[in-house]
């Protein structure tokens, strides 16, 4: 059992910020007070030891859910496995991953749905739970057998990192999902705008001689499946939205009441494409980093509402592939153990997003447009919960991070605020920032 003491509870679904003593006994959460004395806790241990946590100075939050992560496994184990990446997870913060299907082969049916469940629970860390391809072989031809896969314990459908070109496809799709009750993750990405564009298109791709890719490869994939999903009533969830077109489009589409999600990645919300040079192949990524207008737009979307969730878009790479030329590299930044610290350092700390609103967008959001456990602290709740020290400081270095990746853009930086401690159902997987 565990006693943490005038800890700052932060649990948009309470709407509780403020000082509380909680107690976790077995899998969930016994009770939240703001005052608990020793001869009470002895009590409600009914004999079970207590380990007492001293929480002055820190925040006890929902553990972190990411909607969006790439563990590589089955094919590219080189780059990620689910074992590794279950344990960046909780190292980061994140009690519950969902896995993007674009592995090789990709999970376009049960049987390997089941394996990426079956695999994730051996490996014990966070939860992991698979999303399913949206057409087989991602090749856009062919819907898969959606409700089988829901069986086999898929909780969405994304061909991410191809976008579905054929809007009767997209269409199908939305409607066919109305019959798990999962959302069609899209990766809004027209093929022929983007070409074989390697960064945003604008002043920087014009210096630095790269081929660029328009804002308008983004936006006018938005507002397609924005319409499809408002005729269709199907369940929309929009993939790591990067231009400030693709924020007013959903900001409206909400408005006229669509059912539709939408996420932002960190690296979207702190870079933009002018801090990109030649060499800065670990700030290549799909869609590309966007204009300083975009990021203000972004920010502002997520601060109102009209962005719903953010999401690491952990995508792991090999230093060898990342090493390469910068036309030459793949895209993708690995982020699962700096996401969270990125966070509070860039838009916490100055002021641009609160606690309580990362904490609702990456906890509580996720939870309940995916139908998880978590997100609330609530009695009774699952004990998925990060203890948080915003004065712990680290340098991020490639010999302390879990991941195989080491294509961040934080590597070598000194930076302040991260998990300390880690539950999963009432499991200490963290501490201290090692991984038990």
């Amino acid at each position: 059992m565990w006693w943490l003491k005038d800890v700052m509870v932060i649990d948009p679904s309470q709407k509780i910020s403020a000082p509380q003593d909680v107690l976790i006994k077995d899998k969930t959460v016994l009770e939240i007070s703001s005052a608990m004395t020793e001869e009470e806790v002895i009590v409600k241990a009914q004999g079970k030891s207590v380990e007492t946590i001293n929480g002055k100075g820190k925040y006890l939050f929902p553990g972190l859910i990411d909607v969006h992560t790439h563990l590589r496994e089955p094919g590219q184990e080189d780059k990620e496995d689910i074992l590794s990446g279950a344990r960046a997870a909780v190292r980061g913060g994140f009690t519950t991953i969902l896995a993007m299907a674009n592995t090789q082969p990709p999970i376009d049916n049960r049987a390997l749905v089941e394996f990426v469940r079956r695999q994730g629970e051996r490996a014990g860390y966070a939860h992991v739970f698979p999303i399913g391809t949206v057409t087989k072989g991602m090749q856009g031809s062919e819907l898969v057998e959606m409700a089988d896969m829901k069986a086999g314990g898929a909780v969405a459908f994304s061909d991410d990192g191809k976008n579905i070109q054929n809007a009767e496809m997209m269409r199908l799709a939305l409607e066919y999902a109305k019959l798990t009750g999962f959302p069609i993750i899209s990766h809004c990405e027209d093929k022929d705008l983007a070409g074989d564009g390697l960064m945003r298109r604008g002043v920087a791709s014009g210096r630095m001689g790269l081929r660029g890719i328009p804002a308008s490869a983004e936006s006018v994939i938005v507002a397609r499946d924005l319409i499809l999903a408002e005729e269709t009533g199907g369940k929309l969830h929009l993939a790591h939205i990067s231009t400030a077109d693709s924020v007013e489009l959903i900001r409206k589409a909400k408005a006229r009441g669509v059912n539709v999600t939408a996420e932002v990645n960190p690296h979207h919300l702190i870079f933009c494409d002018e801090e990109i040079g030649i060499t800065d192949t670990v700030l290549k990524v799909n869609p590309p980093l966007g204009s300083k207008e975009d990021r203000e737009a972004l920010i502002e979307g997520l601060r109102d509402g009209t962005i719903d969730m953010i999401a690491t878009d952990h995508a792991p790479h090999t230093q060898a592939e990342k090493a390469r030329p910068f036309a030459e590299a793949p895209f993708g930044i690995a982020s699962l153990e700096t996401a969270l610290s990125a966070v509070w350092n860039y838009l916490v700390l100055p002021g641009r997003l609160s606690p309580d609103r990362v904490i609702e967008a990456w906890s509580m959001a996720p939870a309940q447009r995916f139908g998880l456990n978590g997100g609330t602290l609530k009695p009774g709740a699952i004990a998925d919960m990060v203890l948080f020290d915003p004065n712990f400081s680290e340098m991020i270095d490639s010999t302390n991070l879990v991941s195989k990746a080491r294509n961040t853009p934080f590597l070598g930086k000194i930076m302040e605020g991260f998990p300390v401690m880690v539950w999963v159902e009432g499991k200490l997987v963290q501490r201290d920032r090692v991984v038990r």
